[in-house]
């Protein structure tokens, strides 16, 4: 049986069987999804296919915005102050450091520090996180128009790169959607509306991608 609203309901025995999780999802305008509704960000798209599949995962809370930086993102989980410890803690932050040129030094400290938040959100079960590479907007539209795509990404290959290691360091997970993200250069169906973003069908492949490795996270694989 379940309580809702001081109430008890007796769970069927095929739901009462599926394993419970949780999940936090922090980062930035890619994961708050902008330019697509919330039902299309893939935090929310990749719950839907674990529960799907078998597991009763809750809603994800997320703790993102567009234009964050590692900094900001550090300044946002001291004010949101998450307990957990969550099932899973999924990161993709970067693009903006990028983006206003900031160091790659400074990336390494910021995300290095925010890995460690996510391990111990997760209950210090390092395998339980899951970071995401990050996206290459050089292909959208608003990239092009910019004039220096090979720049943009190279610079963003650079902090992949640091992502990548110090993602391996911890013991954590490491997923890359960048590659998938680069098929927006010949596909605007993948491309949101505002000509930067990422479209909701975008996100669904990327949730594909992640739903096999949280599965596999979540048994202890």
């Amino acid at each position: 049986m379940v309580a809702c609203f001081g109430l008890w309901f007796v769970v069927p025995r095929s739901h009462a069987s599926r394993t419970r999780c949780s999940w936090l999802a922090l980062g930035d305008s890619y994961t708050i999804g902008q330019s697509v509704d919330a039902g299309l960000r893939y935090p929310v798209l990749a719950a839907q296919k674990l529960s799907h599949s078998g597991m009763d995962c809750a809603p994800p809370q997320i703790i993102a915005a567009t234009g964050w930086t590692t900094g900001n993102l550090l300044d946002a989980i001291a004010a949101a102050a998450p307990t957990g410890p969550y099932s899973f803690v999924t990161l993709l932050i970067g693009v903006n450091n990028q983006f206003q040129g900031r160091s790659i030094y400074e990336y390494e400290t910021d995300f290095g520090q925010l890995l460690q938040k996510s391990i111990a959100l997760t209950g210090n079960k390092a395998s339980h996180v899951l970071v995401l590479s990050i996206p290459d907007y050089s292909v959208t539209p608003w990239g092009r128009s910019a004039g220096n795509g090979a720049d943009i990404a190279a610079q963003i290959d650079s902090f992949n790169a640091v992502n990548r290691r110090v993602t391996h360091s911890y013991g954590a997970r490491y997923l890359d959607i960048t590659a998938e993200s680069r098929k927006g250069a010949t596909d605007t169906s993948l491309i949101a509306v505002d000509g930067l973003h990422y479209s909701g069908k975008e996100y669904a492949i990327w949730a594909q991608m992640m739903t096999p490795v949280m599965a596999q996270m979540n048994r202890g694989d």
